[in-house]
Formats: C-alpha cells, structure tokens, sequence
C-alpha cells in the first residue's frame, strides 16, 4: 500500500515540471492572437478616410471614431489586467481629435499589449483579476474575453468600412 502512496506523490511533484516542458500554449495563443487582430484594427483605423470617422450606420450605434477610442481604452485596461502591468498614463483622447491622433493611439496600446503579454505564461491561468464593476474573473476568463472583444469591433470595423464602399483588410488579396 506504501508503493502507491508515494507514486502517487511522486506524479503530483512531477506536474509542475511537466506542464513548464510544454510551455504555455494558452498564453502563446493569446499573444499570436493580439498580434494578428490587432494588426487588422489597427488596418481598419488605417484604411477609413479621415473625413468617415464619424459614420455611424444608425444613430443609437458608435461612431468609428468612438470604436478607435473604445478599443484604446480598452486595450490598455485589459492588456495591464491580464500582463499585471500598469498602463502609461496618457492624455485623455476623444472621438473628435480626428484620424491621426486616434490612429497614433490605437498603435500606442497594442504596442503596450505586446510589451504587457510578453512574459505571460499559462502559470497564473486561474489567478483572479479585478474587472469592471469591481468582480473578479480568472485571468483565462479575461483573455478569452478580450479575444471575444477584439474580434467583434474588428467585425464591427469591417462592416463600416464595407458600408463605405472599402474592404477591410481580411478581404483584400494579399499584396493588394
């Protein structure tokens, strides 16, 4: 009955070692995907015209201007939960600034997504984090979240540029 017992132990002192030989797949998934989507926002941001930063398909809807600015915020919110890094403290950034500004600032944040998702790894999946409204969610729970996030305002993105006449940047042929 003893040999068991100490298998058993043995197995459970192994899983730390083991699960660091795999590396961390969640993580490295989560930085690829900030990586390409937020290569494709930040194409979108690029791609509409200056002067269609204020469409809106309807009235109660965002602006594209305010999805820049949301995402902005966004970004560094949700990168600095999910990175335990601190965002920088940056001048405030409104929908009417215009293209350039918000453009700059979206580039901003997701160059310090990149800095604050580097050193994430699937250790501190179940690690609790403040989220808004002052719950807590499991740091799995926020970057799949996130994930979701980014992935509806980049299809929100390619809806308003198609409504004007543009493709988005998942629909044009590579080169083109």
């Amino acid at each position: 009955m003893r040999f068991p017992i100490v298998a058993v132990a043995l197995a459970y002192a192994c899983l730390p070692a083991l699960a660091a030989a795999q590396g961390s797949p969640v993580a490295d998934a989560f930085r690829d995907n900030a990586k390409h989507i937020g290569d494709h926002l930040m194409a979108a941001a690029d791609e509409m015209p200056a002067d269609k930063y204020s469409f809106k398909p309807t009235p109660a809807q965002m602006s594209f201007a305010e999805i820049v600015g949301h995402l902005s915020d966004g970004n560094d919110y949700l990168c600095g939960a999910i990175g335990a890094m601190k965002a920088p403290t940056r001048a405030k950034v409104a929908a009417t600034d215009g293209k350039d500004k918000l453009v700059a600032r979206l580039k901003e944040t997701f160059a310090f997504c990149d800095q604050a998702l580097a050193s994430l790894d699937d250790s501190k999946l179940s690690e609790q984090l403040p989220f808004f409204g002052g719950k807590t969610k499991s740091r799995a729970s926020v970057m799949t979240l996130t994930t979701g996030d980014w992935a509806d305002h980049y299809s929100q993105s390619a809806i308003y540029l198609r409504l004007n006449g543009l493709l988005p940047p998942t629909a044009k042929k590579p080169g083109a």
